[in-house]
């Protein structure tokens, strides 16, 4: 009886050990994986800086602006619109931020309302954008202004678009018990790409439609 209980004390014991073992390996990928996913941003903005600076330079290189194509000046773009759809973008970013803190807590019905939430938005932004593209009066081709709105916004409607495709296989995974309470890096990787996204239309609303 005494060696029967020796035994199972040894057992759990032999579990505990592993967990300890996983956790401390998790901690430490998590670290390295972390910094990864860092860097991947660090490379996307410098790759939005590239075209940000080379619109600048083509900007107020420009003896007028909005440039004057076939004898007309075209025209500035829509910012009430494009305003209230960077609201619903913004928004996104905050509905994520709860979606996160909420699986912490392993909230699960509210996290999955939030991340739905985010989803939703971020498809309305796009439905936003494309509205825009086909009634802005400017086109690709003939103008610095126009190849450049269209290269910076649709570049960043191409990251936005992975995003949403990404938070949805996040969620998926989630509910398939995936992620726990203390482990969950794929949603922190999903929520620090989705603010990414977020600050990067600061900056492109900044100089399309404010300056």
């Amino acid at each position: 009886m005494a060696a029967a209980a020796v035994q199972h004390l040894a057992g759990h014991e032999a579990v505990a050990a592993r967990y300890r073992d996983v956790d401390r390996a998790y901690g430490e990928t998590r670290d390295l994986r972390l910094l990864g996913f860092m860097f991947f941003l660090v490379s996307d903005c410098i790759l939005f800086s590239s075209f940000i600076f080379a619109y600048v330079y083509l900007r107020v290189s420009a003896p007028t602006w909005p440039p004057i194509v076939d004898g007309h000046q075209l025209p500035w773009f829509d910012t009430s619109f494009a305003a209230m759809n960077s609201v619903v973008l913004f928004g996104s970013g905050v509905t994520m931020h709860f979606a996160l803190e909420n699986w912490k807590h392993l909230n699960t019905r509210k996290f999955n309302g939030w991340l739905i939430a985010t989803i939703v938005l971020g498809i309305g932004f796009l439905l936003g954008q494309a509205h825009e593209y086909s009634v802005v009066n400017i086109s690709w081709q003939g103008s610095t202004m126009g190849a450049s709105f269209f290269t910076l916004t649709g570049m960043h409607g191409f990251h936005v678009f992975i995003g949403v495709c990404y938070l949805a296989i996040l969620g998926i995974q989630a509910n398939r018990g995936v992620y726990t309470s203390s482990k969950y890096f794929g949603l922190t990787a999903g929520t620090l790409y989705w603010h990414f996204v977020d600050v990067i239309w600061v900056a492109l609303f900044s100089l399309f439609y404010l300056w």
